[in-house]
């Protein structure tokens, strides 16, 4: 049965040494679990019983495309109008607890493992109803349309009915659960689940345009970024502007798995065409 990490808050004692693993450079930020505490949560209008540990958001000159939380829903809690913006496409995965969600009238159970896509003017609740806080990731994304081809569908569905598709060579070591297909062009952003066994390698430094957020579910690795090997454990997060290079190395002793985000399938901007 796969586990998922997620914060639980709180404060270190003030006995703990300060020195950490967190770094904020011109290509990448690590954010470790230990970062994740009490004094540095928020909440959201429209939300109840809620708080959040906002781990990304769009910054000029370093990635601009996204937003992701780490949401905390109490029982009990949730909301009828998440978010005003009505540009925005949303992703969310669940690792604890229980969730309804509401999609154009349409009411979905979320278990762990849960996943749901809400396009954009799209509207949708969420109600946390088991005994215990609904954890999730909620991330966030300006829909950009193409000339010709319609906005995609919302659906809901659980990574643990999706296939795990190896990656080409690996042996099945390095492979990825897609909830959409690559060649879909209605879709402008995928958020997937990559997963390394022990021993499995990124074995070159991937360069290219699209931006990350990667938050680490399970178990831990070396992960390459721009010049710094960096170690990772689930828990903590990881997001890389466009061009940062990366690589990793998952050492086990078990399997290493993130929830990654990147943005695909569109031009370009050569102007402020929409990050309106």
């Amino acid at each position: 049965m796969t586990s998922y990490y997620a914060p639980q808050g709180g404060l270190p004692p003030q006995t703990t040494l300060m020195t950490g693993r967190a770094v904020f450079t011109e290509a990448y930020a690590v954010i470790p679990k230990g970062c994740f505490s009490d004094i540095v949560t928020s909440y959201l209008p429209g939300w109840t019983q809620t708080r959040l540990w906002l781990i990304a958001r769009p910054m000029s000159g370093f990635s601009e495309t996204f937003s992701q939380y780490v949401m905390e829903v109490q029982p009990g809690g949730g909301s009828d109008a998440p978010d005003e913006d009505k540009g925005a496409e949303h992703w969310l995965f669940l690792t604890h607890g229980e969730a309804t969600v509401t999609i154009a009238g349409q009411s979905y159970d979320l278990s762990p493992g849960g996943y749901a896509y809400i396009p954009a003017a799209t509207p949708w609740t969420l109600l946390a109803e088991g005994p215990t806080p609904a954890r999730f990731h909620w991330i966030r994304k300006l829909y950009q349309p193409a000339p010709g081809i319609p906005a995609p569908q919302p659906f809901v569905t659980n990574e643990q009915a999706m296939p795990l598709r190896p990656m080409p060579d690996t042996n099945g070591v390095w492979a990825t659960t897609r909830f959409v297909e690559p060649t879909d062009l209605s879709h402008d952003a995928h958020v997937n689940i990559v997963t390394f066994q022990p021993g499995g390698v990124i074995p070159f430094e991937e360069t290219h345009v699209m931006e990350h957020g990667l938050y680490v579910l399970e178990g831990r690795a070396v992960y390459k970024l721009n010049r710094d090997w960096v170690e990772v454990e689930a828990g903590d997060f990881m997001w890389l502007r466009a061009y940062c290079p990366q690589a990793c190395y998952a050492a086990g002793p078990g399997p290493f798995r993130y929830l990654l985000y990147k943005d695909v399938n569109r031009h370009a901007a050569l102007r402020d065409t929409f990050n309106r």
